[in-house]
Parts: C-alpha cells; structure tokens; sequence
C-alpha cells in the first residue's frame, strides 16, 4: 500500500487549518442559505461541493482518531484532503456562476470566498504530502 507523509510544522499546519476551516463552514452555510432563500438548479448544484467539502472533513476526523494526522494512505489523502481541495475549487466555479447571474450575489460571493479559502488551504496541506 502506498503510503504518504508529511513533514509540515506544527506551526504551518495551524496556518493552513484555520483558514481552511473557516472557509468550508462558510460555503456550506451560504449553501444552505441559498437553498433557503429559494431551491433553484444553482443552489441544488452547489450543494454538491458541500457534500465533497464533508466527505473530506469527516475522513479527516476520522484519521485524527485514529492518530494518522502525518502519514495516509493514498485513498485517506484523497478522500480528506483531496475531497476537501476539489470541493473548494468546485464551489468557487459555482459560485462564480452565481455571482455573474444572479440577485443573490452577497450569498455567492461569501461562497467564493469560503471555496477558495478551502481550495487553497486544504490545497496546501494536500500538496505537502509525499509518497514514503
């Protein structure tokens, strides 16, 4: 089995974590609210980088049960942070989509910005990772 690792500080994980964080809770709540704000083709769409964005958040809780955080095989790295990364880049082209022809563009734009916060964080740590 292929294993990856990486060696990013402590430090540098916190500064990847954080933001990351914040921004896959913000597309998932813009998500939702757009839903509430009335179902239509984009906002069912863009519940599909929230589903991604979740897939990944729940693989990584379960590596960090498990005590994994630095050394993943390749499915749990694709599954967390590569489920993660490719949902903030799906969610911020929906949520350009939205941006450019809708009314609700606070919503979308919020969206973006949490797409991308996710993309480029989770893109991060995921890239840090090395085959062993």
């Amino acid at each position: 089995m292929q294993m990856y690792e990486t060696k990013i500080s402590d430090k540098r994980w916190i500064v990847y974590d954080i933001p990351g964080n914040v921004g896959w809770i913000a597309y998932i709540v813009c998500a939702i609210l757009c839903l509430k704000n009335g179902v239509d083709t984009l906002s069912v769409v863009a519940i599909f980088p929230a589903i991604l964005m979740l897939v990944g958040v729940a693989e990584l809780i379960s590596e960090r049960i498990a005590k994994l955080d630095r050394v993943l095989s390749k499915v749990r790295l694709y599954r967390g942070f590569g489920a993660l990364t490719l949902g903030g880049v799906l969610g911020a082209l929906i949520a350009v989509i939205g941006i450019t022809s809708r009314e609700r563009q606070t919503l979308f734009i919020c969206m973006l910005a949490g797409a991308l916060l996710c993309a480029v964080f989770a893109g991060l740590l995921f890239k840090g990772y090395k085959r062993k």
